[in-house]
């Protein structure tokens, strides 16, 4: 039992975190059914940046609490990294809209490579730590190991996952968002912004991401490749949840989580990892193609 507790919070650690980016991917096809296959380099970006500001707010001459070193990165990666996804949005995007669907799928593969290339030759391939904000404290409870970074992932996610749910449902972007998702070609004549609330839904996806990445780089090594693999089962994660539904990616990204520490526990390897996400994967699309909390949707022709 203290075994099985153990796995479950470092499952809801790692699902924290493959829950944040999925919800980038949730968000951009929603708006406009778009898989933005660059999500997962946008997350590698948004680490990068918080391992250089927070080396940088770590030197020993500005003296800042860790506290408030780690707020103020993960604040500094959330909106470069927002800035960077409006720029593409806006340049590799926006001109595609009325072309057919795979030139944007194609361009954002390009986009992708474009930045996992781009930072391996200017920073290079050497895998980053993050600096420690503050020290690592574990605790025991009834022979269950737990640390203060773990509770700080799992909590921090929480918080920014019930704060993106409440601006889309209760606030007039989010309504905008779903208006937008539903019929993008109508709301334009009730002065419905399209264009910027477009931006805007990347804007947030991608800082939500960097939350995630900032976490993530908490405990993991960085390195220019990492958004290929956690960006593919982030976007597992999305499609398993409902792909266009916020809350079925949170759902999707702690199942992937589980799956990803259960997998080593119950089968001899870890190498069945991938192969048990994408068997799940498979298995959803032929008796649930819509997803866990996605519906069908009807078409008129």
């Amino acid at each position: 039992m203290q075994t099985l507790i153990q796995q479950v919070l470092n499952a809801l650690q790692l699902g924290s975190v493959y829950a944040l980016i999925a919800l980038g991917y949730t968000m951009v096809y929603g708006i406009i059914t778009l898989i933005n296959f660059a999500h997962g380099d946008i997350f590698m970006v948004s680490t990068y940046v918080a391992f250089f500001v927070g080396t940088a707010l770590m030197s020993q001459l500005l003296h800042l609490p860790g506290i408030v070193v780690f707020v103020l990165t993960m604040l500094a990666s959330m909106f470069a990294t927002a800035l960077l996804a409006v720029l593409i949005e806006r340049f590799a995007y926006k001109p595609l809209r009325r072309a057919p669907r795979v030139s944007a799928v194609i361009t954002a593969l390009g986009v992708g490579l474009f930045l996992e290339n781009f930072t391996l030759a200017t920073i290079g391939p050497d895998p980053r730590f993050l600096p420690k904000f503050f020290p690592v404290q574990t605790f025991t409870v009834g022979g269950v190991a737990f640390s203060n970074v773990q509770m700080i992932i799992i909590a921090v996610s929480a918080v920014v996952m019930l704060l993106l749910d409440t601006i889309v449902r209760r606030t007039m972007v989010g309504m905008a968002m779903r208006a937008v998702s539903w019929d993008k070609f109508t709301v334009p004549l009730m002065g419905v912004p399209v264009d910027r609330i477009i931006s805007i839904t990347f804007a947030i996806g991608a800082s939500i991401a960097a939350v995630g990445g900032t976490l993530f780089g908490m405990v993991y090594t960085v390195d220019p490749y990492m958004g290929i693999r956690i960006g593919w089962w982030a976007f597992i994660s999305a499609v398993v949840g409902g792909i266009g539904n916020i809350r079925g990616a949170m759902i999707g990204g702690y199942i992937l989580g589980f799956v990803e520490i259960f997998t080593p526990v119950i089968l001899p390897a870890s190498t069945y990892r991938d192969f048990v996400a994408f068997s799940l994967l498979l298995v959803l699309l032929i008796f649930r193609p819509y997803g866990i909390l996605g519906r069908p949707v009807a078409q008129k022709v």
